[in-house]
């Protein structure tokens, strides 16, 4: 099969993405990495193990735009707009659903634990004492 940068995936080639991404450990590795390069050319190994020849640039590519129309659809329906919705949805929503959510919550005096000074509490502050 051949791929380019312009081809356009297949239903098979994103329910591969799809089942690849669904994997735990993978999710967990996408959850809040900004560098995550090395994680891409890992899915693009296991989906050529599948039969999807896409280089890693092709997947976090697909990965995003999935990412953006998944959040865009859940804003218009979270919003009461019902009419837009993609192919994918569901999937995506059982992937995405359960990521954490990395929100500092205030404490019972009403500031956030990280805008708190902390004392130095590196290893080599404590030795020196």
């Amino acid at each position: 099969m051949e791929s380019g940068a312009g081809k356009h995936w297949t239903e098979e080639e994103v329910k591969a993405l799809l089942s690849v991404w669904s994997e735990k450990n993978i999710r967990k590795q996408l959850h809040g990495t900004l560098r995550n390069k090395g994680i891409f050319i890992y899915i693009a190994k296991r989906l050529q193990e599948l039969g999807v020849c896409r280089d890693w640039k092709q997947c976090r590519a697909k990965y995003k735009n999935l990412k953006y129309e998944y959040r865009t659809v859940k804003y218009a329906h979270n919003s009461g707009d019902v009419t837009k919705s993609m192919k994918f949805f569901h999937d995506l929503d059982a992937i995405l659903r359960y990521q954490p959510v990395t929100q500092l919550a205030p404490e019972e005096n009403g500031r956030c634990p990280a805008t708190e000074p902390q004392p130095n509490t590196s290893p080599t502050a404590e030795s020196k004492q």
